[in-house]
């Protein structure tokens, strides 16, 4: 077996789900390192499974050799799948990327990627690592990462400002942050473009490409860092409901 799953799969703790589909505002179990950040102005979706859809589907509409077209992946690449559930991203990135690139699988459902280590172990995909976050923090390396992908799980951050700011030191010299998800309320497993744009704004990025892709059942967004990232304290909620 890959060292680095056995290693993951002989060490792995357990972690607290995300938090329920209600207002934030509402809880008061948030993680002491999140506490500095703002609660957003938000509900938060629950997890309520990690296969977005059935793989046979996903690849029957190419889902995703467009977005990794989109996103110019390319051989030799270093990429993290962030929300990575059972793989179906990691998998396709591994093979993109190649043997001389990195693909690091995360998410914070331990069952999950406890199925996600026997499969790259059955694979045999070599060039890929799997690693556990945090509701608060991806745990990424600093200046690691030519892409991170979020495809369909942003919605379900419960704490996106603390998540993103922890997320922008790990993006490579030009890396960028790759979002697809559902314009729909966030209750409803979706984020409405809009408020994507102010929490990536607020937590320090700049928004490079958007498009719409009704053949992938979504978006496609392309964020890069601001040149400076805020103080914690500094960061406003965003709202839908404000002017």
């Amino acid at each position: 077996m890959n060292s680095r799953i056995t290693q993951f799969l002989g060490s792995l703790a357990l972690v607290t789900a995300l938090a329920a589909c209600i207002p934030q505002a509402e809880q008061s179990d948030r993680p002491e390192s999140a506490l500095e950040f703002p609660l957003p102005d938000r509900p938060v979706s629950t997890i309520t499974s990690n296969q977005f859809s059935n793989e046979d589907a996903r690849d029957d509409r190419g889902e995703a050799q467009k977005v990794m077209d989109l996103a110019n992946i390319g051989e030799g690449m270093t990429v993290a799948d962030i929300g990575a559930g059972e793989g179906y991203y990691t998998v396709r990135l591994a093979e993109r990327v190649g043997e001389a690139g990195r693909v690091l699988a995360q998410d914070i459902d331990r069952d999950a990627l406890e199925r996600l280590g026997r499969r790259v172990e059955k694979e045999r995909l070599e060039n890929i690592s799997i690693k556990l976050g945090e509701v608060d923090d991806p745990q990424l390396p600093n200046s690691s990462f030519d892409r991170i992908f979020l495809v369909h799980m942003y919605h379900e951050v419960s704490e996106p400002y603390a998540f993103l700011w922890r997320l922008w030191p790990a993006l490579t010299e030009g890396g960028q942050v790759i979002v697809v998800d559902t314009d729909r309320p966030t209750d409803r497993h979706g984020m409405p473009p809009k408020l994507l744009f102010c929490e990536f704004d607020a937590a320090g990025y700049r928004l490079m490409e958007f498009l719409e892709k009704p053949d992938i059942k979504g978006y496609f967004a392309r964020f890069e860092r601001s040149d400076t990232r805020p103080e914690p304290g500094a960061i406003k909620a965003c709202s839908l409901n404000k002017e």
